[in-house]
């Protein structure tokens, strides 16, 4: 982890993806209640600072039209009926939700960019600097890091303001895999940068 991180606020957003309530009820219960605790002390501070918030979410029309049946990840949801536009499931969570005017960009896949305008959104505000929460970390986290730092943003991942359904594979990309391509700080840290 990185000790010190150095905030350009006229230059950073923030990113959180996939805290839908289906989503979040795949982490651990015990992790939950820290996990929103954490992400609600994040998008307040960066609020008060002047960053953008931009959620993002996974959501999709009635009947699924945008699932192939060889996807894997995507064919067992649309078997489920989850996610689905208007369905409780597919809301973001209360306990983050977005205020007025805050972007939600709708995906209909993994990553945060895939399928979706958002990087068309943060261009448009001259934005270089993403810092990333999301549910999961194995999944729309680790798309989105990839994503980002080939786009060339600069790339920031809160470390506890991810979760993931295993713990040994949230750590692993914590420590070994994403400080390739970002700066990995708490949320804590973040914060304090701001």
């Amino acid at each position: 982890m990185a000790n010190t991180l150095t905030i350009d606020k006229s230059r950073a957003a923030v990113v959180i993806m996939d805290y839908q309530n289906d989503i979040v009820g795949m982490v651990p219960p015990e992790q939950q209640g820290p996990l929103l605790q954490r992400a609600r002390q994040v998008l307040d501070r960066s609020r008060q600072a002047g960053v953008p918030v931009f959620y993002v979410v996974v959501r999709f029309r009635g009947g699924y039209p945008e699932v192939s049946p060889r996807n894997k990840t995507f064919s067992g949801i649309s078997q489920s009926g989850r996610m689905r536009e208007g369905t409780p499931g597919a809301e973001i969570h209360s306990g983050v939700a977005p205020l007025p005017g805050e972007v939600v960009v709708t995906k209909r896949r993994v990553g945060a960019f895939s399928t979706t305008d958002l990087s068309a959104l943060l261009r448009a505000r001259d934005i270089d600097t993403v810092v990333l929460m999301g549910i999961v970390t194995s999944g729309c986290v680790l798309s989105t890091v990839r994503w980002a730092a080939d786009a060339d943003y600069c790339v920031v991942v809160l470390s506890d303001g991810c979760g993931d359904r295993d713990d040994e594979v949230h750590h692993m990309l914590m420590e070994k895999i994403f400080p390739g391509q970002a700066t990995v700080v708490t949320a804590q840290e973040f914060v304090d940068a701001l």
